[in-house]
């Protein structure tokens, strides 16, 4: 096998189980190795591969490359030119060839699509235990800690804990919705020493590139994006925001499992106690903004940034035009016109 080794086994349980061990984030192997990988012939390999290419399933461009080798031989050197082929390659020829090695593979590869599916997730845990090589565990934790900060999760998580320990807590969707309101502002207070609206209305601009907004659903800026605070955060305070999250929860989530009963006013002393704790700035009151205000004033922000860019997309249109018109001029005089 080549640096970038793929594994493919039976485990002694009978089911299937696939290792990948990438070099710099990737997989190339010889047609000699991917016939061995599968069991199967080099003219079996060399068909499929023909065939992905030409169903237009995977570009050559991106998937085939030319690797020079150098080897000794009776004394003499000798260039070769070894044709190497990627994952996405190597996976898709598992789809297609006939060996007991192709059926497991589509035998795990059916699994793990499966889990994929049900859970929107799969995880090689033994593989993420033992650190080396090239080590994914700590995007794995970011993207983790993005997805428990994210409004509707920490929102959910927020609403069950104190539903479980607070005993005067009130499950009415507008009293759940200002507590879970308090505590984010707290939380981004924490990291941008604004509250939501605070941060929202200082950093909306219609004058800016996608109204300063840093991430957003679709496309483009649309008029629900511009009320959440978190699309207007930079990177770096995204990952604080996350992290300072992440922990509050599992400390809320601690005092639920040990039947830590409180009131609500209790749970908002124990979060400025947690932030105090944690050396973070504490959010005393409601902050300058009103959540109706901060509305108000950042819809009158879209309107305005809303039609300087359908403005500049109409003249980009017709800049378009214009180069279309001027195109056909030119071809329309040109001496090559074959008349």
């Amino acid at each position: 096998m080549a640096e970038g080794e793929l594994i493919l086994y039976r485990s002694l349980d009978g089911s299937a189980e696939v290792q990948l061990r990438a070099i710099d984030g990737t997989v190339w192997l010889t047609q000699a190795e991917i016939s061995e990988l599968f069991q199967t012939s080099k003219q079996s390999v060399s068909y499929h591969v023909k065939q992905i290419l030409d169903d237009g399933e995977l570009a050559e461009a991106a998937t085939v490359k030319e690797f020079l080798t150098v080897q000794f031989e009776g004394g003499r050197e000798v260039r070769r030119n070894l044709k190497l082929y990627n994952l996405e390659m190597i996976l898709a020829i598992g789809y297609r060839v006939r060996s007991p090695r192709g059926a497991q593979f589509r035998q795990w590869a059916t699994t793990t699509l499966r889990e994929y599916l049900v859970k929107g997730f799969v995880i090689d845990d033994a593989r993420l235990k033992e650190p080396g090589g090239f080590d994914y565990f700590d995007e794995l934790l970011e993207r983790i800690r993005d997805i428990r900060a994210s409004e509707k999760r920490f929102y959910q998580k927020v609403r069950d804990v104190f539903a479980a320990t607070s005993v005067d807590y009130d499950k009415s969707a507008q009293t759940a919705q200002l507590f879970f309101q308090t505590i984010r502002n707290k939380m981004l207070f924490a990291v941008t020493g604004r509250t939501a609206a605070e941060l929202i209305v200082k950093r909306a601009d219609a004058a800016e590139p996608n109204m300063g907004l840093t991430s957003w659903k679709s496309d483009c800026v649309r008029k629900d994006d511009v009320t959440t605070a978190k699309n207007y955060l930079e990177a770096d305070e995204i990952d604080e925001l996350n992290r300072i999250v992440t922990m509050f929860l599992d400390f809320a989530d601690d005092q639920s499992r040990r039947r830590k009963q409180m009131n609500m006013v209790d749970w908002v002393a124990q979060t400025d106690r947690f932030l105090a704790f944690n050396e973070r700035e504490v959010l005393a009151g409601a902050g300058r903004v009103s959540h109706d205000r901060m509305e108000t004033i950042v819809h009158q922000v879209y309107t305005a940034f809303d039609a300087g860019r359908r403005e500049r997309e109409a003249i980009e249109a017709e800049h378009v035009e214009e180069l279309k018109r001027i195109e056909a001029e030119v071809s329309r005089f040109s001496p090559n016109r074959g008349e």
